[in-house]
């Protein structure tokens, strides 16, 4: 997707007018017919939105609030997709947005809702079995700069690359090739890029993640980005997480067969975590940042990891794994043991970690808790209303850690039963922490059987934009 600034419409072109003021309607280039038919059938709330098929021309206008709130950017991200959905219906693959006085986030809001709701992943279908791509989208807003406009393309093709690792199956992203697309991506935005392969995971001591790679003939990845311009506000940095489970089939513990086909998407807080990292260098926020992302498969094979083994991480903490496919939780535990070198002022995991958040929280937010980061949690909720990747904090109490103590190891990998399996798999993680730390939980809203508005369907991507909101308000 290709979204640029334009001065002017030209006759061949479809646009979507943007409207919060019917006094503004004589200054676009609507014709006074057509603007005497939306005067006469607007309807506030009832009727908003109108259409005029001028036969070599497709022509919308959309009525929206001034100042508006989240909720109201959210409605615009929506319709955005919706626009695009009509448009491509046609065969059309771009269209420009006229702001008759709109203001710049309610443009910026439909124009990111149109950008996100044109991915499509067809890299793997015919050229002649493909739909129409909606590829530009242009803007004619005098309020609008070349920054903002940047800014926006370079979040759109974060979550574009993003996106399109989840998307990948299994026999195309293994865990080496997870690693190597994220480097060949960030390390073109100026990203310090660190891949450690087996034996350098082994001399680091990560005995987890190497024993949930243990089943698998492919070996792991550990990715470290790094983006630190000179200008940076932080002393000590933010160090990102994410969980790079590029395929689970839950181990010995095997998953059922359905939606099995979905677990290529159990890596989605890793792809976050590389998308936030990429966005954030490709428009040079002037904030330290450190990606960590963990890498591996889960598998079934000859020598896989089984229930009641025992195994001893860097810190000398033994865990008991009661169960192969809480695994998640134990490739964190050595990324989150590894981020204390870097003495971090915040650190934020994310991982598609429980069906138990899945099932509290559903697919219209993702499930959070903290650790000592009241203030930061509190700033990355914000965030998640301002980009609408809502969090529900769930609580933390001590009590939860119990479920985790296990007769013959420090640790067991799963609870005992006694429900609230997404906290319990937040305080597994948090015998690893050291600092400031927030875990968000992102298994109901990474991954959507069935499209779901511009978030689509597939990957969607989430996390991206709502870690990079929280890092462009934490460089301010």
């Amino acid at each position: 997707m290709k979204i640029y600034l334009t001065d002017r419409i030209k006759p061949e072109e479809d646009f979507i007018i943007l409207v919060q003021d019917m006094e503004k309607l004589s200054q676009t280039p609507l014709s006074e017919q057509e603007q005497e038919y939306v005067r006469e059938h607007y309807k506030e709330k009832i009727r908003e939105t109108f259409f005029f098929n001028r036969l070599t021309q497709f022509v919308f206008v959309h009525f929206c609030k001034p100042e508006a709130d989240a909720t109201a950017l959210e409605k615009l991200r929506k319709k955005g997709d919706e626009l695009v959905a009509s448009l491509t219906k046609e065969k059309k693959s771009g269209a420009v947005i006229f702001a008759a006085g709109a203001d710049t986030p309610s443009v910026l809001a439909l124009a990111e809702g149109m950008a996100l709701g044109a991915y499509q992943f067809v890299k793997h279908k015919k050229p002649d079995d493909k739909q129409t791509l909606f590829t530009t989208l242009k803007i004619a807003a005098g309020s609008i700069t070349e920054e903002e406009i940047s800014s926006l393309q370079n979040l759109i093709t974060a979550c574009y690359e993003t996106r399109n690792l989840v998307n990948e199956p299994g026999n195309v992203i293994d865990a080496v090739a997870f690693a190597q697309q994220m480097r060949l991506h960030a390390e073109g935005a100026g990203v310090k890029v660190e891949v450690f392969d087996k034996k350098k995971i082994g001399e680091l001591g990560m005995e987890a993640l190497l024993t949930v790679n243990k089943g698998s003939k492919t070996e792991p990845s550990f990715t470290v980005l790094e983006w630190k311009p000179e200008n940076v506000v932080n002393k000590k940095p933010v160090v990102l997480v994410g969980k790079g489970l590029v395929f689970d089939t839950g181990g010995i513990n095997i998953k059922p067969t359905a939606g099995l086909e979905a677990m290529k998407a159990d890596m989605a807080g890793g792809a976050a975590v590389f998308g936030a990292v990429y966005a954030a260098a490709m428009n040079k926020l002037p904030v330290h940042i450190v990606g960590l992302v963990p890498a591996t498969d889960n598998r079934p094979g000859e020598h896989a990891m089984l229930p009641g083994d025992i195994i001893r991480l860097s810190n000398g903490k033994t865990v008991e794994i009661l169960n192969t496919d809480a695994e998640g939780r134990l490739i964190l535990a050595d990324a989150l043991l590894y981020a204390q070198k870097y003495d971090p002022e915040l650190v934020i995991d994310l991982a598609t970690l429980t069906g138990s958040a899945q099932m509290a929280i559903g697919k219209y937010g993702m499930a959070g808790m903290h650790q000592d980061a009241a203030e930061a949690m509190e700033k990355l909720k914000q965030s998640g209303w301002n980009v609408y990747e809502r969090i529900a904090e769930l609580p933390f109490w001590e009590e939860y850690g119990e479920e985790m103590e296990s007769d013959i190891a420090d640790l067991r990998n799963l609870g005992k039963g006694g429900g609230g399996g997404a906290i319990t798999a937040g305080k597994f993680l948090a015998a690893f922490i050291s600092y400031p730390w927030i875990h968000l939980d992102i298994a109901g809203v990474a991954f959507m059987d069935s499209r779901e508005s511009y978030r689509g369907k597939g990957a969607t991507g989430v996390g991206v934009r709502l870690l990079y909101d929280f890092l462009v308000r934490y460089g301010k």
